[in-house]
C-alpha cells in the first residue's frame, strides 16, 4: 500500500513538472531579443508570403544567377550558415529563407504544413523578390519541398540540387515521428524532446565526434533557442502528422532538370540506398558522396560542399 501511495505522489509530481514545462513555454521567438543568437543578421529580411511574415537572407549581387537554399525538418536557415557568404563569393545571389514554421517565420496556427504549402511557400518568395527561375537547393526534408517545386512548377526551376533529401515515408518510422504523430501522447512528449538542450547536444556531438572537432557552442545554443517554443512545437507536430512524401520517389523519373544530388557515405538519417534510387530514377542527374559526412553536408563539409555547388551551376 505504502509502495502505491508512493507511486502515485510521484506521478503526481511528475505530471506537474511537465504540465509546468509546457505551459510556461514562450509562445515564439522574439527577434529583438534574439540578435546574439543569429549569424550574419545584418543579411536579414522579412516580407509576407500568403498573409505569413517570412525571414529570410540574402547575400550576392542582386543579378547574379539566383540560388535558394531550403532547410530541412527541426531545423532553420542556420543550417546554411557556414555556405551561406561563401556562394555568395562563389557569384550567386543566394537566399536562404525559414518555411513557416520555422527558425523567425511566422507559424501560422492553420497553417498545413504539408510539402506543398511549403513549396509554395517558397514559390511566393520567389514572386515577393521577383525571381523568375532559380536553381532549388533542399536538404532533407527541404529536399522533398524543392523536388515536388521541380515536379509542380518546372518553369520556376532552373537546376535542382537534393542534399540527403526525404523522398518517401520512411522516416515515419523514427521514435520521434512516431511518437509525434500519437494524439495527446505526441501533443505531451515532442516538445519535452524538441526543447531538451540534453539531447541536442547529444545528437551534435555524434556528428562532431566523427569529424574530429569540438562542439560549437555558440551554434548549439542558436539552434536549442529555435526549439524551445509553442509555436514551433505545433508546427513540427502537424508536420509530423501531415508528411506525405512517397509522391517523391514514385516522380522522380518526370524530374526534368539538371540535377545534383549531395549525400553523406554515412547519413544514418536518409542511408545513401535513398539516393542510389534517386540516381537511377531522375534522367539528368550526378550523384556526389562525401566521405566521412553524416546527414549535413554544407555544416560538416562546407567547402566542398561549395565548390561542388558551383562547378554544378556553372557547367552548361
Amino acid at each position: 500500500m505504502k509502495k502505491r501511495y508512493l507511486f502515485a505522489g510521484a506521478s503526481g509530481v511528475v505530471a506537474g513538472a511537465v504540465a509546468t514545462k509546457l505551459l510556461t513555454r514562450p509562445r515564439d521567438v522574439s527577434w529583438p531579443d534574439s540578435l546574439n543568437f543569429i549569424y550574419h543578421p545584418e543579411y536579414s529580411w522579412f516580407t509576407t508570403v500568403d498573409g505569413a511574415r517570412i525571414h529570410f537572407q540574402e547575400a550576392g549581387n542582386e543579378n547574379a544567377p539566383p540560388l535558394i537554399l531550403i532547410h530541412g525538418f527541426i531545423s532553420s536557415n542556420l543550417v546554411w550558415s557556414d555556405v551561406f557568404l561563401p556562394l555568395a563569393v562563389a557569384g550567386f545571389r543566394v537566399i536562404a529563407p525559414d518555411l513557416p514554421g520555422y527558425g523567425y517565420s511566422d507559424k501560422p496556427s492553420d497553417g498545413e504544413y504539408t510539402i506543398e504549402f511549403q513549396a509554395r511557400a517558397v514559390l511566393g518568395l520567389m514572386d515577393r523578390l521577383e525571381i523568375e527561375r532559380a536553381t532549388i537547393v533542399g536538404a532533407s526534408y527541404g529536399g522533398a519541398v524543392a523536388a515536388s517545386m521541380a515536379l509542380d512548377y518546372p518553369e520556376r526551376v532552373e537546376r535542382l540540387v537534393l542534399v540527403g533529401a526525404v523522398t518517401n515515408d520512411e522516416p515515419k518510422k523514427k521514435m520521434l515521428l512516431q511518437i509525434s504523430r500519437l494524439p495527446i501522447i505526441g501533443d505531451i512528449v515532442t516538445p519535452l524532446f524538441l526543447g531538451s538542450r540534453w539531447v541536442l547536444r547529444r545528437r551534435t556531438k555524434q556528428m562532431h565526434r566523427r569529424l574530429s572537432r569540438p562542439i560549437d557552442e555558440r551554434k548549439l545554443e542558436a539552434r536549442h533557442h529555435l526549439l524551445v517554443t509553442a509555436n514551433v512545437h505545433r508546427a513540427m507536430i502537424r508536420t509530423a502528422r501531415r508528411w506525405n512524401a512517397n509522391r517523391i520517389q514514385r516522380d522522380a523519373r518526370l524530374i526534368s532538370q539538371p540535377t545534383m544530388l549531395i549525400w553523406g557515405e554515412e547519413d544514418t538519417h536518409i542511408p545513401i540506398e535513398e539516393a542510389f534510387r534517386l540516381r537511377d530514377a531522375i534522367p539528368n542527374n550526378r550523384l556526389v558522396v562525401f566521405r566521412n559526412c553524416g546527414h549535413l553536408p554544407p555544416t560538416e563539409s562546407p567547402e566542398q560542399f561549395v565548390e561542388v555547388i558551383s562547378e554544378f551551376c556553372q557547367h552548361r
